[in-house]
Parts: C-alpha cells; sequence; structure tokens
C-alpha cells in the first residue's frame, strides 16, 4: 500500500464533490472523513483507489492510497483527470463575476465538474437514468452494478460491455427495465463490445463530433449525448438547456414567473462560455 500527498493550486469544493456523489448509492464513501473509493481497471487488473480531503476549499488537499506500485504513477495520473484537479477554478470564477451569474458564483465558489468513474457505465447510466425520476433511476442503476458488475472488499465495480452485450433483453426486464431501454442497453454495449463505437477514442474528438456519433445510435438523443460529454468527459462548454433541472434553476436565479424558453435560455447564457459546464453544475447546486 502507498499514499502520496497532494496539493491542488487552485480552489475545489471536494466536500460537494463527496455530496454529489453520494446520490449513487453503489459509491463507497464517507462524507464526515471526507473520503471516497474509486475502482480503477488496468489491464484487466482491479484497483482500489482511496481519495480523502485533507484541507480546505481555499487550500486543497489530498492524501491518495491504494495497492500497487507498478501502476501509482499511472492511477495517480487517471485521479487527476477524473477529478480534474489541473483545472484553475479561480479563472473560471473570475469568468462569471463579469457575467449575470456574478451572486451565483460567489454564493456557490469552486464547484468542479463532477464527473463518472468509468465512461462505459457512465453512458449506460444516463440511458437507463432517462425520463425517469432520479429516486427510480439510482434503483436501476442499483441493481444493473449489483446484477451484473463485481464487488471487491466493498467496493463495486461496473460491468463491462461485453457481459451486457450477451444479455438477452428479458434478463433486464427481471430488473424493472422497460423494454425498450433494456434494448438500448443491449444493442449499445454490443457495438461497444464489437468496436463499432469506441469511448475511449471519442475523447479526442469536438462536442459536435461526438454528439453527432452518438446520436445515430438508437435510444440516444442530444441529452444523452451532452450528459455524457458533461458527466463522462468533463466537457467545460456544455449548457443542456432542454434539461427540466437548469430551467427551474433559470427560473429562480432570475425570478422568472414561469420557466424560460429555449430561446429565452440562449439569452440569458450569452458571455458564459466557454465554461458553460460550470455555469450547469453551479445552477443545478442552486436548487439542489
Amino acid at each position: 500500500m502507498w499514499e502520496e500527498k497532494i496539493e491542488l493550486h487552485t480552489m475545489y469544493d471536494f466536500d460537494y464533490t463527496l455530496y454529489r456523489l453520494s446520490y449513487d448509492p453503489m459509491i463507497s464513501l464517507q462524507r464526515d472523513e471526507r473520503l471516497v473509493k474509486i475502482p480503477v481497471v488496468f489491464d484487466g487488473d482491479y484497483h482500489i483507489v482511496t481519495v480523502q480531503a485533507i484541507g480546505t476549499t481555499a487550500e486543497p488537499s489530498f492524501i491518495v492510497r491504494s495497492d500497487s506500485e507498478e501502476y501509482k504513477d499511472q492511477i495517480i495520473s487517471r485521479i487527476f483527470d477524473l477529478f480534474q484537479w489541473d483545472r484553475e477554478l479561480e479563472k473560471i470564477q473570475s469568468h462569471f463575476q463579469q457575467t449575470n451569474l456574478d451572486k451565483l458564483f460567489r454564493d456557490y465558489p469552486a464547484t468542479p465538474i463532477v464527473r463518472d468513474f468509468d465512461l462505459y457505465y457512465c453512458l449506460m447510466k444516463t440511458i437507463i437514468h432517462q425520463q425517469l425520476n432520479m429516486k427510480f433511476a439510482y434503483v436501476l442503476t442499483t441493481r444493473f452494478i449489483e446484477q451484473f458488475g463485481e464487488q471487491v472488499d466493498g467496493v463495486w465495480f461496473y460491468p463491462t460491455p461485453e457481459k451486457i452485450a450477451n444479455l438477452q433483453v428479458e434478463d433486464l426486464r427481471k430488473l424493472q427495465f422497460s423494454g425498450r431501454k433494456a434494448e438500448y442497453v443491449i444493442d449499445t454495449s454490443k457495438k461497444i463490445a464489437a468496436g463499432e463505437l469506441n469511448l475511449e477514442e471519442l475523447k479526442d474528438k469536438a462536442d459536435e463530433e461526438v454528439i453527432k456519433e452518438l446520436v445515430k445510435i438508437r435510444g440516444i438523443g442530444t441529452w444523452t449525448a451532452e450528459n455524457w460529454l458533461l458527466f463522462g468527459l468533463g466537457r467545460e462548454d456544455l449548457f443542456p438547456k432542454a434539461d427540466i433541472g437548469i430551467q427551474n434553476a433559470v427560473k429562480q436565479y432570475f425570478g422568472l414567473e414561469r420557466k424560460p424558453t429555449i430561446e429565452e435560455l440562449e439569452a440569458f447564457s450569452s458571455g458564459w462560455e466557454p465554461y458553460r459546464s460550470f455555469a450547469s453544475l453551479t445552477l443545478w447546486r442552486s436548487i439542489e
């Protein structure tokens, strides 16, 4: 077992990150201890990485622990990428102080992008969560992981696309998936397992290219593609205007009598580029 102390040179609200992650009952975390255990897979080997905050939002620092000396550098790089510890949140804070979201960012400073731990699972989760209330959505993803994932020392590792590709629709129907949603999950997994869709390669493409490629797949629309870009890849300039939470947050923040139209959201968000993802997350945060 090794441990490494990491000190950031930017403000970072890790306690809010833990709050967001706590939505998912399959993530092993302790908010009081300010730590989370992350499943990481390298070359088919399972590694559990513990990240614990020991600093403050203004002066963040962390202890990262894991088991493999062989993969230490890769693990640390993965954690930096996952939590986006190289982002300068002060720069983003300063940007929004010059916009109509000034008060929002003063009320909720240093809100980072909170990513899912696995690109494939993030896409599956986003498909599963479509058009469902959050409580039942997490019931389904919990059943999905418990049935087809693997637990190691109390930490759940996500199902692989190869495993899900071999399922029948009835296997997911038993978990209370709708028939159509079961088809979407299995069919998309088959494309990934067959190499027709490479999620790693999408990292190198522009947002518009990724959306264009994903929406070709049955069951994936713009909302799903945008959410995967945000919570899977951590892209910085996404503003999902069709999201009900975004609409409600904008309504509350700007004191509107009704939810804004898409055209009004376009007008309100003028000047938020190139950091609209941080606006989205902070708006969501304001109504949680």
